[in-house]
C-alpha cells in the first residue's frame, strides 16, 4: 500500500518533471515539463484542451480542428507584431464548442473573430489589424448560449463544491478522526539487552518533536512544496476535480501533504468527487487543530516506503542504517540531506505497478529511476533554500544497504529452539493486562528473563543437534525439555522445549499463538513427584524415620510396583522400610500410604502450593487424553474424587514448567515465586518519545513451606545425585530426585518417561526425556537397557547445571543445615526384630582388682527393672532385657 491509502497506486501523486506513470483514476493533472512553457516565436496553444481545441500559430487559426475560413483569421482582433499570438488563460480550460475559442483577452463565450471570404484577410492582417466585426447570426447567438451555459454549469459546480466544503467544515456530520500513534513493532530483549525478536508491523514511531528538519523538509520538497504555506486544501485540485466529474471525466485532483493524511487517517479508499471534498473538510480540520510539524509527524510515521518498512524511521534505518531523530539515537546517527531525498522520493510509488508496469522508486530495485526522482527532490529543496548550495553542489548519489545482511540478528530466536519462548511471552503479556490491540499497536520493547549463557546451555544439554548433549545420536523419536529457573526470582533463565520453534512446545505446551496450555500436554512425572508427597507429609509432620510395609497390596487388592526393584529391597527390610531410604532408593510403597492417610487432596494440594497450575486424570471414555484439571479452581471434595492414591508416586501428567516451578519451590526452602518470563516492558509515549514502565511480575516469593522441614527435606534428597552417580563439578551440593514412568500398564518392562530434577542453590533445573509425538519406549545407548531418570536425563541435568556454573562463573554455595523432626511412629511398617547384642565374658574382671563391680552378679531382678524395660519406652525392651543402669532397650 502506498502513502496514499491506495494499494501500489504509481498514480496517486503529483506528477514531475521527467519519466512518469501513466495517468489514471485519482491522477494530477499531466503537467508539462520546464520546456513546456518556452513556446518558439509564432505559436501558441491554449489550455490542454481535447478534440476541439484552438490553436493559434502565426499568421493562422485552427478553430476546432476545422479548416482554415478564408484561409486566414484575425485573432483577438489584434495580434502582436512578430507574427506570435499572445496566449492568455480561457475561462475554462479550452473551447468546448466547435468553431469558437476564447483566446487572448476574449470573455467567456467569445469567438476568434475570423473574416469571411472575400473580406481581405491575409498575412497583412497580423501585422495591420482584423477587418472589423461581421454581424451575428443566430447559429453564432446559438453557439454563444451553448458556450455560456457550459462555463455556468462548470462555475456552478465549483462554487457548489466550495460551499460544500465550507458548509461540511461547519454543519455536516463530518468528524475529525483523532489521529492515533502508527502501529509498529515490539522488541524483545534477553536479560543482557541482545534483541531477540521485532514482532508487528516494521515501524518505528517517532514524536514529531524529535523529528530532524533534513526529512521534513525533503518530503515536503517530494510531495508538496507549498506544504508550509497553504492551509490544508489545493482549490485547483477540487476545481480541477469538480470539472471532470461534471462533464464525466477522470476523478483526479492534487492533493497536499494534510490531504493524503486525512484521506489515511479517515480510511477514505474509494476513488469519487465525495471523497474528495470530505477529504478536503478532514484536512483543513486538521489543520486548524495541529500545527505543520505535528501534521508532517503524523504523516511520517504512517507512509509505506517501500519492502514492507512503515514509517521513515524504518526506512531510514532499513535502507541507510540511520535515524530521523534530530541529532541521532543511541549508535544511529542522523540522516543526510542526500539520503533524506531518496526515501522522499519513494513516497510517489514505493512498490512496481503491475498495470503500467512502472518499477516504482525504491533505490535497490530500479535504482534509474529513483535517481531521476531524487534528483528532482534536491532541486526542489534548493528552490526551497532547505539545502545551501554548496550542499547542492556537492550532491553524490547515496547508494541503499543491500540484501538480508543489514537485518541479520545473530542473537534473535526465530528459526531457533529458543523461538518457542514467543509464545510465553505473548501468553504472559495477556495475564499483565496487555491487550491484543495494544500489542498490534506496538511500541513495546519488553526485556525477557532469558540469560544467554543459560538458555544456550539447555539447549546444548537437551537438543539432539547438539553434539555434547546426551541426546546426540538418539532415536528421532526422542525429545527432551530443558528447563532453569532462579529459584530466588521465579524467572526463567533458560527453556528448552524443542528444535522447532513453530511445533509443539515440549516443555511447556504452550499454544502456539501464546493462548494458553494444549488439553492434550503433560506428561506422567512418576517418581519425581514424591518431592511434594514428602512436602505434605513434613506438614502433617511425618518423620523420615517412619516406617512403612512393603508387602501390603493397594486397597484394590493389587501389588504396588516398586520401580522393578524384588523383595529384597530396602536391604531386606521389607516391612519396617525407613522413608529416607525409600526416597533415595525411589520406591514407592511409602508414598502410596502416605497418600492414603492424608488424602489425595492434600498431596495435590502440596503440589499446588509449590506452584503448580494443571494436572491430568487418567483417560476415561468422555476423557480419552484424561481431562485437564486447573488446581486454582478446583476444591479438595472434587479433587478427592477425581485423584486417587497413585498421586504420590507420580502417576497423573503435569506440565513440565509447572514441575519445575516447584522444584524451584523446594530449592529456594519453600519460598514460591511466580514463574516468569517477562523481566520488564515499557512502552513508548508517543508525544514526548519516552519510555514508561508497564506492569510486570513480582520477584517477591511466599513461604508456603516450613524452612525447617524444607531443609530436612534437602538434607535426603542431596544424597540423590551421589546415588545416581552424578554429583557436580567442584563438588557442589545438590539436591535432586529421579522418576520414570511406564510406557502402559500392557508394557511395563519399558518406561516411556523419565525425569532428574532439582538443582544448586542459584539454579533449579528440570529435565524431561521421552518421546516426540507419541510414547516411546526409551533405552540407553545400545537400545538394550531401559532408561530410568537417573540415565539419560541425569546426565543431561547434570551438563546443564556444570556448563552453567563455569560459564557463569558462580560461587559454590551450600543449602542450609538439616534440622531433622516429625513424628516417626505415624509409618506403617511391623516392629522391627529385636537387635541381639554381644555378651560380653566379665569373668576375669570379677577376679581382677576391680571385682567390687560384680557385686549381687547374680541378682538380676533387682537390677533388670522391668517397669524401665517397659516397650512403651523402649520399643523392643522386654522384661529379661533391662540394660544397665535400668535402661530399657
Amino acid at each position: 500500500m502506498n502513502a496514499y491509502g491506495d494499494p501500489q497506486n504509481a498514480r496517486a501523486r503529483a506528477r514531475v518533471p521527467g519519466p512518469s506513470a501513466a495517468s489514471g483514476p485519482d491522477d494530477e493533472e499531466q503537467r508539462p515539463g520546464p520546456d513546456a512553457y518556452r513556446r518558439p516565436a509564432g505559436s501558441a496553444s491554449v489550455g490542454s484542451a481535447s478534440p476541439g481545441r484552438a490553436s493559434v500559430s502565426p499568421g493562422r487559426a485552427s478553430v476546432g480542428g476545422a479548416a482554415p475560413v478564408g484561409g486566414r483569421a484575425s485573432v483577438g482582433g489584434a495580434a502582436p507584431v512578430g507574427g506570435r499570438a499572445s496566449v492568455g488563460s480561457a475561462a475554462v480550460g479550452g473551447a468546448a464548442v466547435p468553431g469558437r475559442a476564447a483566446v487572448g483577452g476574449a470573455p467567456i463565450g467569445g469567438r476568434a473573430s475570423v473574416p469571411p471570404p472575400g473580406s481581405g484577410g491575409g498575412p497583412s492582417n497580423l501585422s495591420g489589424g482584423g477587418s472589423g466585426k461581421r454581424p451575428r447570426t443566430k447559429a453564432d447567438k446559438k453557439y454563444r448560449r451553448a458556450n455560456i451555459l457550459t462555463a455556468a454549469a462548470a462555475v456552478l459546480v465549483i462554487m457548489i463544491g466550495a460551499g460544500i466544503v465550507g458548509g461540511t467544515y461547519f454543519f455536516d456530520d463530518v468528524e475529525l478522526p483523532t489521529p492515533k500513534a502508527e502501529s509498529q513493532m515490539n522488541v524483545i530483549y534477553n536479560a543482557k539487552g541482545q534483541v531477540l525478536a521485532k514482532t508487528g508491523e516494521a515501524r518505528v514511531n517517532v514524536p514529531y518533536k524529535n523529528i530532524s528538519l533534513t526529512m521534513s523538509h525533503a518530503v515536503a520538497a517530494a510531495e508538496d512544496g507549498n506544504f508550509y504555506t497553504h492551509n490544508g486544501i489545493d482549490m485547483k485540485g477540487i476545481a480541477r476535480a469538480a470539472w471532470n466529474n461534471f462533464t464525466g471525466g477522470d476523478k483526479q485532483g492534487a492533493s497536499t501533504i494534510t490531504q493524503q493524511y486525512a484521506r489515511h487517517v479517515a480510511d477514505l479508499k474509494e476513488i469519487s468527487y465525495s471523497r474528495k471534498l470530505r477529504e478536503a473538510v478532514i484536512a483543513r480540520k486538521l489543520e486548524s487543530k495541529y500545527d505543520k510539524d505535528q501534521i508532517m509527524g503524523l504523516y511520517l510515521n504512517y507512509i509505506d516506503l517501500g519492502k514492507g518498512r512503515l514509517g521513515a524511521e524504518a526506512a531510514a534505518q532499513g535502507y541507510y542504517g540511520v535515524t530521523i531523530v534530530h541529532g541521532g539515537s543511541g549508535k544511529l546517527k542522523e540522516i543526510n540531506p542526500y539520503q533524506a531525498a531518496v526515501i522522499a522520493s519513494i513516497i510517489k510509488q514505493p512498490y512496481p505497478d503491475p498495470i503500467t508496469k512502472h518499477q516504482g522508486y525504491d533505490p535497490v530495485t530500479n535504482p534509474t529511476e529513483s535517481k531521476i526522482r531524487w534528483e528532482y527532490t534536491m532541486k526542489q529543496m534548493l528552490e526551497k533554500n532547505w539545502v545551501s548550495q554548496e550542499v547542492y553542489d556537492k550532491r553524490v548519489w547515496p547508494e541503499p544497504l543491500k540484501g538480508k545482511a543489514s537485518t541479520k540478528c545473530s542473537t534473535c530466536w526465530e528459526g531457533k529452539p529458543a523461538g518457542v519462548i514467543q509464545r510465553h511471552v505473548t501468553y504472559e503479556l495477556h495475564e499483565l493486562g496487555i491487550t491484543d490491540d495494544m500489542i498490534q499497536k506496538g511500541g513495546l520493547t519488553i526485556t525477557t528473563t532469558i540469560d544467554p549463557v543459560v538458555q544456550k546451555a539447555a539447549e546444548q544439554a537437551g537438543s539432539r543437534a547438539s553434539k555434547t548433549s546426551p541426546m546426540n545420536g538418539r532415536p528421532k523419536t526422542y525429545q527432551a525439555a530443558v528447563i532453569g529457573i532462579d529459584p530466588e526470582t521465579g524467572e526463567v533463565l533458560g527453556y528448552y522445549g524443542g528444535d522447532d520453534a513453530n511445533g509443539t512446545d515440549y516443555a511447556g505446551y504452550m499454544a502456539g499463538d501464546g493462548s494458553g496450555v494444549q488439553q492434550s500436554g503433560g506428561q506422567s512425572p512418576a517418581s519425581s513427584f514424591k518431592i511434594y508427597t514428602l512436602s505434605a507429609a513434613l506438614k502433617a509432620n511425618f518423620s523420615f524415620k517412619t516406617t512403612w510395609n512393603g508387602e501390603l497390596k493397594r486397597l484394590n487388592g493389587k501389588k504396588i510396583s516398586n520401580a522393578g526393584a524384588d523383595d529384597s529391597l530396602c536391604d531386606g527390610k521389607i516391612k519396617y522400610c525407613d522413608l529416607e531410604k525409600a526416597t533415595i532408593k525411589s520406591y514407592n510403597f511409602p508414598f502410596y500410604w502416605i497418600a492414603d492417610k492424608l488424602g489425595p487432596e492434600k498431596v495435590i494440594a502440596a503440589a499446588k502450593a509449590a506452584g503448580l497450575n494443571y494436572i491430568w486424570t487418567d483417560g476415561s471414555e468422555k476423557y480419552p487424553q484424561g481431562e485437564r484439571i486447573d488446581l486454582n479452581k478446583t476444591d479438595a471434595a472434587t479433587l478427592a474424587k477425581k485423584f486417587d492414591r497413585e498421586v504420590g508416586f507420580g502417576q497423573y501428567r503435569v506440565l513440565p514448567l509447572d514441575h519445575a516451578t516447584g522444584v524451584a519451590t523446594i530449592v529456594a526452602q519453600g519460598v514460591r515465586h511466580q514463574t516468569h518470563f517477562i523481566k520488564a516492558i515499557k512502552s513508548v509515549d508517543p508525544a514526548t518519545g519516552k519510555f514508561k514502565s508497564l506492569t510486570t511480575i513480582t520477584k517477591e516469593g511466599t513461604q508456603v513451606f516450613d524452612r525447617a522441614q524444607m531443609s530436612d527435606l534437602a538434607g535426603v534428597l542431596d544424597q540423590i545425585p551421589a546415588h545416581a552417580n552424578h554429583t557436580l563439578r567442584n563438588g557442589r551440593q545438590a539436591i535432586a530426585k529421579s522418576g520414570s514412568w511406564e510406557l502402559s500398564n500392557a508394557n511395563s518392562s519399558a518406561n516411556g518417561d523419565a525425569w532428574f530434577v532439582g538443582g544448586i542453590p542459584q539454579l533449579a533445573a528440570t529435565v524431561w526425556v521421552g518421546g516426540k509425538v507419541n510414547r516411546v519406549a526409551l533405552t540407553e545407548p545400545g537400545g538394550t537397557k531401559k532408561m530410568f531418570g537417573s540415565g539419560t536425563p541425569a546426565s543431561i541435568w547434570k551438563e546443564f547445571i556444570d556448563t552453567v556454573t563455569e560459564k557463569k562463573g558462580w560461587d559454590v554455595e551450600k543449602f542450609p543445615d538439616r534440622q531433622e523432626g516429625g513424628d516417626a511412629s505415624l509409618g506403617n511398617g511391623e516392629v522391627p526384630p529385636p537387635v541381639e547384642q554381644p555378651v560380653e565374658d566379665n569373668s576375669k574382671v570379677c577376679d581382677s582388682d576391680l571385682s567390687f563391680l560384680c557385686q549381687n552378679q547374680g541378682d538380676t531382678g533387682d537390677t533388670g527393672n522391668t517397669d524401665n524395660g517397659n516397650t512403651d519406652n523402649g520399643g523392643n525392651g522386654g522384661n529379661n532385657n533391662g540394660g544397665g543402669n535400668n535402661n530399657g532397650g
